[in-house]
């Protein structure tokens, strides 16, 4: 019998296994075959990564690098993922079932999400303020914020890990990165370029497990002062209660069912490849997905036949064929919860205009999917599918289209299309949403914040603002004066 691949926890520079030995088995979503096995953390483990971290934040070996060589360490690493973009996209595609075109172009284009933050690690400064009392001199300094855990999703985990990783490190911070026990192989790759880089030991360390033994001892530990954490609003809710213990610094990018608004003078191949895209890229496994198309009624029958044409051709299939177009989803659970609530849909009135169906083989896949909903109350159009599923549903007026896409209590992504420019201003200012897409959908930059209201969390990550939330602000005040400080008990 073929041994299957395994990979350990990466914990203080060294690859090692889990203290209990606890070992799961990842299956490849194309297949539904078992292809790879990984150790887990437990509460030793978690605690040992957190005690280098805090370590090494009083090492000289870090403690004392000038942000600039930090800032090059940072380059350093997005040249090495650059170089490996290939290697990490396959060990992704294997374990979560994404396009191998998505996974490796993606990984590709993370490293200048490192290089944008190598530039920024030497411009975090504080400033002098003109304060209101004679012969002081006061000013501030930026310092990192300490130890900072990020928890990242299967998804996207190489671009999520670098709108954490990247900011935190350049700001001067230790990180210790919590992997989903859902597809985690590329982390473990990557923490193979960490130490490549030249970080110093235990600056990052990169563990995966369950939540009893993992996730709970890390956001409860005392040591961590700073938790980032992308993935559903409910665990969001057990980090948000952990995080009580320690008092870290939280942030929450979750889930989302954001709108794309399709005005009756948009461009119509436009808008169908926006609704294509935001729904069907990724197999509809994004955040971001646009699952609720809101589309002007006298131009619905027309837009749903270009999707329909366009999507006629799509190659479902093996995600490591640079042919296909929809790879499989990462677990039978998405089957299952996309299977019922479709068939919910349809007893609310809902019409199943193509797909509605798994595939009959041994891996993940559904075909491809179109709803029309006649009631904002219809299932498809309320629930996280995380799927190849588009719900489409009309509206009348502006008014009527913005109270739709505002009806639901996320708020991460949103999309319009029109080619009225005041139009596009005027609805963008008043989505509650924390993107706006304006006649494209799924963008994104280092230098673009990304984050959402409501129940899609607080908090932003990439850009400039980013780095700022891996700092503590002190405060420094120096008395200028020859004579000695005043007798505090004679008021002047």
């Amino acid at each position: 019998m073929t041994q299957l691949p395994h990979f350990q926890l990466y914990i203080d520079g060294e690859f090692t296994e889990g203290h209990d030995t606890q070992v799961m088995t990842t299956q490849n979503p194309a297949t539904g075959e078992d292809w790879a096995t990984f150790s887990c953390a437990a509460p030793q483990d978690v605690d040992r990564a957190v005690t280098a971290a805090r370590r090494v934040l009083d090492d000289p070996a870090w403690r004392d690098m000038t942000q600039t060589q930090r800032g090059k360490l940072l380059y350093r690493l997005g040249e090495l993922i650059e170089e490996n973009a290939q290697k990490l996209g396959r060990l992704e595609t294997t374990d979560s079932g994404k396009l191998l075109a998505e996974t490796a172009s993606q990984t590709g284009y993370v490293g200048d999400y490192y290089r944008y933050y190598a530039g920024l690690a030497d411009k975090i400064e504080g400033a002098v303020l003109p304060i209101d009392k004679p012969d002081m001199h006061v000013f501030t300094r930026r310092e990192p914020i300490g130890v900072v855990v990020a928890i990242v999703p299967w998804n996207a985990q190489m671009f999520l890990t670098a709108t954490k990783l990247g900011p935190a490190l350049a700001a001067g911070c230790s990180v210790i990165l919590k992997a989903s026990e859902v597809a985690p192989a590329p982390m473990f790759e990557f923490a193979r370029l960490v130490a490549e880089a030249g970080f110093p030991e235990g600056t990052v360390s990169i563990i995966t497990g369950d939540a009893k033994n993992c996730a709970i001892p890390l956001t409860r530990h005392a040591d961590v002062d700073r938790i980032a954490f992308t993935g559903g609003p409910d665990t969001a809710r057990h980090v948000v209660r952990n995080s009580a213990e320690n008092f870290a610094v939280t942030s929450l990018e979750l889930g989302g069912k954001s709108p794309i608004l399709v005005f009756e003078d948009a461009d119509l191949e436009g808008a169908a490849n926006g609704l294509i895209a935001g729904n069907f890229g990724a197999s509809g496994q994004s955040c971001v997905a646009g699952s609720r198309g809101l589309v002007h009624r006298s131009i619905l029958e027309d837009l749903i036949a270009r999707i329909s044409e366009n999507c006629a051709n799509i190659v479902v299939g093996d995600p490591l064929d640079a042919r296909t177009n929809l790879g499989p989803l990462c677990t039978k659970a998405q089957i299952d919860l996309i299977t019922a609530t479709l068939a919910k849909a349809k007893d609310q009135g809902a019409i199943i205009r193509f797909g509605g169906a798994p595939l009959n083989t041994a891996g993940n896949f559904m075909a491809p999917t179109l709803v029309e909903c006649n009631d904002h109350h219809v299932e498809t159009l309320n629930v996280e599918l995380f799927g190849p599923v588009m719900s489409l549903i009309p509206f009348d007026t502006e008014e009527e289209a913005i109270a739709l896409a505002n009806s639901t209590p996320f708020g991460l992504g949103s999309g319009v299309f029109t080619q009225n420019l005041a139009r596009a201003h005027r609805v963008s200012a008043r989505l509650k949403a924390g993107i706006c897409w304006v006649n494209t959908y799924r963008a994104i930059s280092p230098i673009a914040p990304f984050g959402g209201y409501n129940h899609s969390g607080y908090g932003r990550e990439a850009g400039i603002e980013a780095i700022n939330d891996y700092t503590r602000t002190k405060t420094t005040w120096i008395n200028t004066s020859v004579d000695p400080m005043a007798n505090p008990f004679v008021m002047r």
